[in-house]
């Protein structure tokens, strides 16, 4: 008897990526001729049998959620989990976490292998990797067979399905001009590579409220962080590119940081250069989380009402999940959480 294979084993046993094998079991026109023969081959020689969602959604339902998140050990994700949770158990729901680890790869297994009769619908927030690879066949084949997804935070405008997210454009635009406000003069940026869509809307907020202002952005002034230094391992990779922008631009006496981490390793570099945070220099981050709360000084954030957010991903969800609609009609609605500017020592 043949041993069962997994999508993973047949990428790794012919030396492609997951998404090659999953593209070429569906005959897709991005594939050549050569690999999905070969693809097609390997998975009939054992027996493989794709995950069949659809028969899972129609044959019976499970009441059950799944999450699909990037990180785990993450203020503003841990709080998502529990408004999502907080909803879903109110309403007769059980929910599974998966967790992708900002891997594309993991997310489609995750998904995989949660789809197999486990759920019956997503909430997800797409990994670091999939937003760079710009690769979602995994989502539209999942919405294709009949199983819903509700995206937050990190989304994909491409991707029809419902979406709830943070106003980040108008959260680090209050966050600036709240600096500017403060009389800071040159103000630095911390952020993502701009394929991360959360730091490319919070770069562009960043920007808009200096031209607003008659200041002109400066490039110099602008740190992208590779996302490989976001972990605790490489904290110190982390605060040595930010003591290089302080070191290179002395003038610095505020910085908007798009991220917890970021902000907190600004302010731990600024005291180490001998700088006094508020006189000095003054610091606005992004997720108000509680490392926020407890910093020496106390950093002012933007904060993203993240469990709300999970309340509200999850309401979308189930309603889907209950509703009796024609998939022809069907209309996909995207909520925008606004931010508060929450004020602590980190500013003036």
């Amino acid at each position: 008897m043949k041993r069962k294979i997994t999508l993973k084993q047949i990428a790794k046993e012919l030396d492609v990526s997951i998404s090659t094998v999953s593209k070429a079991l569906r005959n897709s026109v991005e594939i050549s001729e050569d690999t999905k023969q070969k693809v097609q081959a390997f998975a009939k020689l054992y027996n493989y049998r794709p995950n069949n969602i659809a028969l899972s959604l129609k044959n019976r339902k499970t009441n059950t959620i799944g999450i699909i998140i990037p990180e785990i050990v993450h203020h503003f994700f841990s709080k998502v989990i529990r408004g999502v949770e907080l909803v879903a158990n109110k309403r007769g729901y059980n929910v599974i976490i998966g967790l992708s680890n900002e891997s594309f790869s993991k997310e489609v297994i995750n998904m995989e292998m949660l789809a197999n009769g486990s759920i019956d619908g997503f909430i997800l927030s797409i990994s670091k990797e999939t937003q760079q690879m710009q690769d979602y066949h995994h989502f539209n084949e999942t919405m294709s067979q009949g199983m819903p997804i509700v995206m937050f935070d990190r989304v994909v405008s491409d991707i029809k399905c419902d979406k709830v997210i943070v106003d980040d454009f108008n959260g680090a635009k209050k966050a600036v001009e709240k600096l500017i406000q403060n009389n800071c003069k040159s103000i630095a940026l911390i952020t993502t590579k701009d394929y991360v869509s959360v730091g490319k809307l919070r770069t562009q907020g960043y920007i808009e409220a200096l031209e607003d202002h008659k200041i002109m952005p400066q490039s110099s002034l602008m740190l992208k962080i590779d996302d490989q230094l976001d972990s605790e391992e490489h904290l110190d990779a982390l605060e040595a590119e930010i003591e290089q922008l302080f070191k290179s631009n002395k003038e610095i006496d505020g910085v908007f940081a798009v991220n917890e981490l970021y902000a907190l390793s600004a302010m731990k570099v600024a005291r180490k250069l001998g700088l006094d945070i508020p006189n000095d220099v003054q610091v606005i981050g992004f997720t108000d989380g509680v490392l926020s709360k407890h910093a020496t000084p106390s950093l002012t954030t933007v904060s993203q009402h993240a469990q709300h957010m999970g309340e509200r991903a999850a309401d979308l969800l189930i309603d889907k999940l209950e509703r009796e609609y024609d998939v022809e009609e069907e209309e996909f609605q995207t909520v925008i959480i606004a931010t508060d500017l929450v004020e602590r020592e980190s500013t003036n």
